[in-house]
């Protein structure tokens, strides 16, 4: 029994990270001896997860005249407190001296001040040794967790590419990320050296896992290490081969007891380690000559070639022309993309040539791209460090930031990449360049990029593609929309995903959205059936867009949601920001305030670093369309101005348009009338040359909109006239809502009630709930119960008009905001709220709030939103 010489109040150890809730259980049965009382709490983990860090917490934060004790050796348990007592690596102890340590734990009384913290490694679920103890397993760190340690032990100095791979070779276990770290030179965590592979470090936390092994039999250990090895060409998971193993000289018999140890699990045939630091220890502790026969053993049994030549490799010792050449061979036959990555990152390896490794490099790591895996991506890249310029390295580089990355690196990148590359990947460079220039919204560079394609005559829909973005993007727009036409021929016997992608986007710049939408259903049905798995958060994102403006809000909220969870999997935070913004549009429509917000305040968050201008555009019209639905029409125009504008701050070239009609109905509402005619001129100038069936229609409505009274009436008459001839419910009813809302301010109230029922059935029927609330405002305004309203409480005295003026004032508008809201004069506004203050026998704004609170009358958000004219 060693006593503590922690002085509270003294210096503390290192932040654990990642370990909240475990502090806060320590915390909490230390935190019972101030109170007289005791308990027991125990921690199971893995090797290096941090069990003695949580032992030292407790003890340092043990309160001022509380001792604390460790047990380092069997003896008996103090009774006498108050008392803090650790047990670390009780697991250490003779088998009878722990379970009667156990026993004596289950009958300590919680009365008696002695706290009792004891750790042991992992235990065998189900064993019973831990019944009736509290007991909390410790898991991995998390990557942000790990990431934050990792910032911890390097400064903050670390490469990022460097400091990803630490993190995934660590595997969530920081005692292994110190030593990974530990063992590298400052160079190669700055990434100016390659790092090397494997990677050094941690040996004697494989030790511990690898004693787990060393107990069991001969034919077990046997087993265990051609298991391990056949691992060398499976995904992670997968598991090895159970049959391919027995072929390879593996006793059947060896699997029950490595079973019974935990080390393994069998399921399906396959035998799965159960964490993967045992793989890796199994592998690092075995002799080399042990450690290639086994990989000797097992590609001479292998029946797929590929894996034949994989252990063929590992069992090589040095460089190996031959082989290195057949593993790159056998690679480029059709197999999966993370396959044939493993494949060529060991032909590198086999390469002595300095130009022909770094070829299978970057070639490794476009497949690991492809497979969705950007961090083996860029680890592989890493190791070209020094080698001369190479076109496959800066195309890879390039096209990974432009999922992950400033969109003007990835172009820089994908443009240096065309310079040193044969025509063919040439092509795909620049098109890849082109489309980091759309995301930054630089038509000027995008057609430059575009520009430098060579013409595809070999690939007709690509040149189609190609021609006509050009002519768009130089005001050809006749010529560029035939051009795209005849992309769109071609589309039925397309089924390749980037050709798909590239299709939907032709039809989407044309205006066929229904078009575009079946695009990117088929390309997100051959991603999710034959891949690649790096398409297919892109491939929702070009589904998300087309379905939303289609008007079906919520089929793209759904692919949406999916799209941002497989980004976010994949390791494409510029892809998850398209993805927040498509979002934040939908949750705009649905009349969610809070999730509008939040999804463009995360667009806006990851478009401003990486300049990612069509996602901000797309935030800033969402936030502004949910001010609309909100009846703040002067923030809303506020936030479109700029976008629409001519100017150097305009909002992203191939969107602008769209956000018009919103700013249009916004500045008019809010006074601004010059800026709305100039916008709606441009506008019927884009209209002009689009076929997307909606334009018309919203041309027709800021026509109305800006029309002087006597053809107000007419105009809008002719944009419902002309929503009849094309889909989109949600753009309809906003017109016949406005409609509505015009008759009822020019006292035709009968004549408003039917295009105001007719808004709040088409909001209801997409489910734009923001917006069926504002429609009920106004039926509620022009005299007509609504089905399902709640009545107006104490304000059944009053008028429509001065019930929604109450409303607002008691939510804190002041008299001009609410003016601005209903459309009326400030005077108005002043007349009808001293009436309020008579009818109720209130003398302030403040009594009001309270009256309509205490009633359940006060308006929440929703109910401020329907008030709104």
């Amino acid at each position: 029994m060693t006593p503590s010489t922690t002085v509270p109040g003294t210096l503390r150890p290192p932040e654990l990270h990642g370990r909240r809730e475990e502090i806060a259980a320590v915390d909490a049965l230390v935190g019972r001896l101030r109170t007289g009382r005791g308990g027991v709490l125990v921690l199971t983990a893995p090797p290096g997860l941090g069990r003695t860090a949580l032992v030292e917490h407790a003890r340092d934060t043990c309160a001022p005249g509380i001792p604390s004790v460790q047990l380092t050796v069997p003896t008996a348990l103090p009774r006498q407190g108050p008392l803090l007592v650790c047990v670390d690596d009780a697991h250490t102890w003779p088998s009878a001296a722990r379970s009667a340590l156990l026993a004596d734990l289950r009958l300590l009384p919680a009365e008696r001040p002695v706290a009792v913290l004891l750790t042991l490694a992992e235990h065998r679920a189900g064993s019973g040794e831990l019944s009736g103890l509290a007991t909390l397993h410790l898991g991995p760190l998390d990557d942000s967790a790990a990431a934050a340690l990792l910032d911890r032990l390097t400064c903050g100095s670390a490469d990022p590419v460097v400091a990803a791979w630490l993190i995934r070779e660590a595997a969530g276990n920081p005692r292994l990320l110190r030593a990974l770290v530990a063992a590298l030179t400052p160079g190669q965590l700055a990434g100016r050296t390659p790092l090397p592979d494997p990677l050094p470090g941690g040996e004697d936390l494989l030790d511990d896992y690898a004693a787990r092994i060393a107990v069991l039999p001969a034919d077990a250990r046997a087993l265990l290490l051609l298991a391990a090895a056949a691992g060398e060409h499976e995904p992670d998971g997968a598991g090895a081969d159970l049959a391919l193993l027995v072929r390879a000289g593996a006793a059947p018999s060896g699997l029950a007891p490595a079973e019974a140890a935990g080390v393994v699990v069998g399921a399906g045939g396959r035998v799965h380690f159960t964490h993967p630091l045992l793989r890796r220890a199994v592998l690092r502790r075995a002799p080399l000559a042990r450690r290639r026969a086994a990989h000797a053993r097992l590609a001479a049994v292998c029946r797929d070639p590929l894996s034949c030549l994989v252990q063929l490799a590992c069992a090589a010792g040095d460089h190996d022309a031959p082989l290195a050449g057949a593993l790159a061979a056998a690679a480029t036959e059709p197999r999966p993309h993370a396959e044939g990555s493993a494949a060529l990152a060991r032909a590198a390896a086999l390469t002595a040539d300095t130009t022909l490794r770094t070829d299978r490099l970057a070639a490794a790591a476009e497949a690991s791209r492809l497979a969705g895996d950007p961090v083996r991506a860029r680890a592989l890249l890493a190791r070209t460090a020094g080698a001369p310029a190479h076109g496959g390295v800066h195309r890879v580089r390039g096209l990974l930031s432009l999922a992950d990355g400033p969109a003007a690196d990835a172009r820089e990148e994908l443009l240096t990449a065309a310079l040193l590359l044969p025509p063919e990947p040439a092509r795909h460079a620049l098109i890849g360049a082109a489309e980091a220039a759309w995301a930054m919204g630089d038509a000027a560079a995008y057609r430059e990029a575009m520009a430098r394609v060579p013409a595809c005559a070999d690939d007709p829909p690509l040149e189609a593609y190609r021609a006509g973005m050009c002519a768009v993007l130089a005001g050809r727009t006749a010529e560029g929309h035939a051009q795209l036409r005849r992309c769109l021929e071609d589309l039925p016997a397309t089924s390749d995903p980037a050709g798909l992608l590239r299709a939907g986007a032709a039809a989407l710049v044309v205006g066929e959205v229904e078009t575009a939408c079946g695009a990117g259903a088929r390309a997100l049905a051959a991603v999710r059936a034959y891949g690649p798995e790096v398409l297919l958060p892109r491939a929702l994102e070009h589904l998300a867009y087309g379905e939303l403006r289609a008007g079906r809000h919520t089929r793209a909220r759904a692919h949406a949601l999916e799209g941002l969870r497989a980004a976010h999997r994949i390791g494409q935070p510029n892809v998850a920001v398209s993805l927040h913004a498509v979002l934040a549009l939908a949750a705009s429509v649905e009349g969610d305030a809070d999730a509008c917000a939040a999804h463009a305040a995360a667009a806006a968050a990851g478009a401003g670093p990486h300049g990612l201008t069509q996602a901000a555009t797309l935030a800033v019209w969402a936030v502004a369309r949910a001010d609309l639905a909100a009846g703040r029409p002067g923030d809303a125009a506020a936030r479109l101005a700029p976008l629409v504008a001519p100017g150097p701050r305009r909002g992203h070239f191939a969107v602008r348009m769209l956000a018009v009609p919103c700013f249009v109905e916004a500045a008019v509402q809010a006074g601004r009338t010059a800026e709305a005619r100039s916008a709606t001129a441009e506008f019927a100038r884009w209209a002009d040359v689009t076929v997307d069936g909606l334009a018309p229609a919203q041309l027709a409505r800021c026509r109305a909109l800006l029309a002087p009274p006597q053809q107000t009436a007419a105009a809008y008459e002719s944009a419902l006239a002309l929503h009849d001839r094309s889909p989109g419910e949600f753009e309809r009813a906003r017109t016949q809502l406005l409609f509505g809302q015009w008759l009822r301010r020019r006292r035709r109230t009968r004549e408003a009630r039917d295009p105001l029922r007719d808004a709040l059935v088409g909001f209801e029927r997409c489910g734009a709930r923001a917006w069926a609330d504002r429609s009920r405002g106004e039926l509620r305004a022009a005299g007509e119960a609504v089905a399902g309203e709640p009545g107006p409480g104490p304000l059944a005295v009053l008028t429509p008009q001065q019930q929604r003026i109450a409303r607002h004032v008691a939510e804190g508008a002041t008299n001009r905001e609410v003016a601005v809201r209903l459309s009326v004069s400030h005077r108005t506004v002043d007349h009808h709220l001293r009436n309020v203050f008579a009818a109720l026998g209130v003398r302030s704004r403040v009594e009001l709030s309270r009256l309509l609170a205490g009633d359940g009358g006060l308006p929440d958000r929703d109910e401020e939103i329907a008030a709104h004219l």
